[in-house]
């Protein structure tokens, strides 16, 4: 970043701290060459952006190649401020995501961000919850929203035996209740659809058969609204116990009602396993549909376990 022109490999080793010293106890030159390419591999991977140019009259040339950090991919726009507490927000938002979870631009952004040296408000950098994802899934997908492709996996419904493959113009991702949702179109269908993540078998395949980059605006929102829609349609009446782990959880999208707490759910499978988790802690009043299926998996949790007891 010292110089738009960027410097030689040869300039590098000479002067850089690590290599010279290496150098200057005896270090053979193709052992530097190799550091300095394992080094290259390693920034690349931080996310740092490395370029490099060769000769202007054989570009192929890279013997005299010189290496460079555009300052671009640090600096922020001129005209562009931002006040501490701004700053601490921002820093903030980039710290929840994992590093495997973000884009590649928000990514960028976040460096540009450190780049400018300007501590936040403590208070608010102190408190930095972390988001990351457990499916494989989620990955090739916001590529696939991000280059406007179209993808194929297979998907399992509860009650199938076999997933079943689906073609979809992926255009948002969404983390609803504690797990990530993908939206988009199914092509085969051509209507939209939301499939969890956690029902997808396999890679995801992204195709190279692209769509309209347009389909993705205000995908997010509508997402979010088809979710709760579902909702509100669905909600099942509990009896909670008080100053427990399901109390805690289950009573930030709770109503009290005479008795027990209204609950909305999205999926019956999903919410039957959850509530399962918490054993005696909660009982499913209504639906009927819910409390069997709660009562099933309690019922296999036994049996496995007596099984095991008697082995």
């Amino acid at each position: 970043m010292a110089t738009e022109i960027g410097l030689t490999k040869q300039q590098i080793l000479d002067n850089i701290s690590g290599y010279r010293q290496r150098a200057e106890a005896g270090a053979r030159t193709d052992a530097l060459e190799k550091m300095f390419e394992r080094d290259k591999d390693e920034l690349r991977t931080l996310g740092v952006p490395i370029e490099t140019i060769g000769d202007s009259s054989d570009p192929n040339d890279l013997r005299e190649a010189r290496y460079r950090i555009p300052k671009a991919e640090y600096d922020l726009p001129a005209d562009l401020e931002f006040s501490a507490a701004e700053l601490a927000v921002l820093r903030l938002a980039g710290s929840v995501w994992s590093a495997e979870s973000s884009s590649a631009d928000a990514q960028a952004g976040v460096r540009k961000i450190r780049a400018l040296g300007i501590d936040g408000d403590e208070p608010i950098i102190g408190f930095a919850p972390r988001i990351t994802t457990r499916e494989e899934s989620f990955a090739p997908l916001q590529n696939a929203i991000e280059t406007c492709r179209i993808v194929t996996f297979e998907y399992l419904k509860p009650g199938e035996q076999s997933p079943r493959r689906r073609q979809m113009e992926p255009l948002a991702l969404l983390d609803y209740e504690a797990r990530w949702h993908v939206y988009g179109i199914d092509v085969d269908a051509d209507d939209e659809r939301t499939f969890l993540l956690s029902r997808i078998i396999g890679a995801v395949t992204v195709t190279k058969k692209t769509f309209d980059p347009g389909l993705r605006d205000g995908a997010g929102d509508r997402a979010l609204a088809g979710l709760e829609a579902v909702a509100a349609r669905n909600t099942a009446l509990l009896e909670i116990t008080p100053g427990t782990e399901a109390a805690l959880r289950l009573g930030r999208r709770a109503t009290a009602e005479v008795q027990g707490f209204s609950v909305p759910f999205v999926d019956v499978h999903i919410f039957a396993d959850e509530i399962a988790s918490y054993g005696p802690e909660v009982r499913v009043v209504e639906p009927e549909l819910l409390r069997d299926a709660v009562v099933a998996r309690l019922t296999a949790i036994v049996a496995t376990h007596s099984g095991g007891a008697e082995s």
